[in-house]
């Protein structure tokens, strides 16, 4: 393996920015999408414009008769599944700041989710009692505005990014299913990438916090969510790679206001691998991955399994130049 491989690498491993519909807090979602910052997580991209679509798959249940706040009521007996596409584009800035690489993007998630409940409770202290409900939904989420940005130094490369979730999504007021959130989020993460060309193995951890507004259509806000993410990866050639990816979430603050009956702070953990595959159309260079992870360890949150299937390649890459921010 030489240089050119590392550059090549670079130049697929285009979008990180993405939102979340992983299970947890109000509603079981909260928009930071746990695991999708992996692997290469803080590799960025030459100047240009880049495009990704992930699919993300996750079906999982909240075990134990406890309750979830969704839609202004409390679900008891909950299973959910999503099919979401998530598309992303980046554009990565020619010029230098602050000696690294700016990056800006736009998310816009589409899909199908479903909501089954044994029983909701609604009214003042979820005094009062449904039976159970199905609720299916295919709709669009909350666009998400990001920045990134990133530096590197041989083998090692850092990145800052920040999300913020705009809530002008179809949100149903009222509906235990719903991709869109209806409030504003911000999400702060830092991340590190040691890749060795020579050798092919890509070790990667990004670290982060989401914060929360209040949900006015339910005075609900989910409290702080910490996440850690980490990707161990190993290069065979400049078109296979194979590791094993993770994840940890940790809602540290508890939910408040007028809907929330409970601080509903939840924890969870998971591990599973990715397969990924690099090929070109003609000139342009195609990446494609598929990444697995199995939940383990939940407390007060769905446990289950979460599937992406990822495709991104450049739509365009452009001369960097050699301007410093003041």
């Amino acid at each position: 393996m030489t240089s050119e491989f590392g550059r090549r690498l670079a130049l697929v491993a285009a979008t990180t920015l993405l939102p979340s519909l992983a299970l947890a807090a109000e509603g079981g979602a909260g928009f930071y999408l746990l695991g999708a910052k992996l692997p290469a997580s803080a590799i960025t991209p030459p100047p240009g414009v880049f495009f990704s679509n992930d699919i993300y798959m996750y079906t999982g249940d909240l075990g134990g008769g406890r309750a979830l706040p969704s839609g202004g009521r409390l679900a008891v007996g909950v299973e959910g599944s999503a099919v979401i596409e998530v598309p992303t584009v980046l554009w990565i800035l020619p010029e230098d700041v602050a000696g690294g690489h700016l990056g800006l993007s736009l998310t816009v998630p589409v899909g199908w989710k479903n909501t089954d409940a044994d029983v909701t409770l609604a009214g003042p202290r979820g005094g009062t009692a449904s039976g159970s409900i199905s609720d299916p939904v295919f709709t669009v989420g909350d666009p998400v505005l990001g920045a990134l940005l990133g530096w590197e130094a041989g083998n090692f490369h850092w990145q800052t990014s920040l999300l913020v979730n705009v809530p002008v999504g179809d949100y149903q007021d009222g509906e235990i299913s719903n991709i869109a959130f209806h409030h504003w989020g911000a999400d702060v993460s830092a991340g590190v990438t040691w890749l060795d060309p020579t050798i092919g193995l890509d070790l990667s951890a990004v670290v982060g916090m989401t914060f929360n507004a209040e949900n006015p259509a339910t005075d609900y806000r989910t409290g702080n969510e910490f996440h850690v993410e980490w990707a161990a990866v190993q290069h065979f050639n400049e078109q296979f790679d194979a590791g094993l990816v993770g994840y940890y979430y940790d809602q540290v603050t508890g939910d408040s206001g007028a809907g929330a009956s409970s601080d509903f702070k939840g924890r969870v953990a998971a591990i599973g691998a990715t397969i990924g595959w690099t090929f070109k159309a003609g000139e342009v260079p195609i990446s494609t991955r598929i990444k697995y992870f199995h939940e383990f360890a939940a407390e007060n949150r769905a446990e289950g399994d979460a599937v992406y299937l990822t495709i991104s390649m450049p739509l365009s890459i452009t001369k960097p130049t050699n301007i410093v921010a003041q």
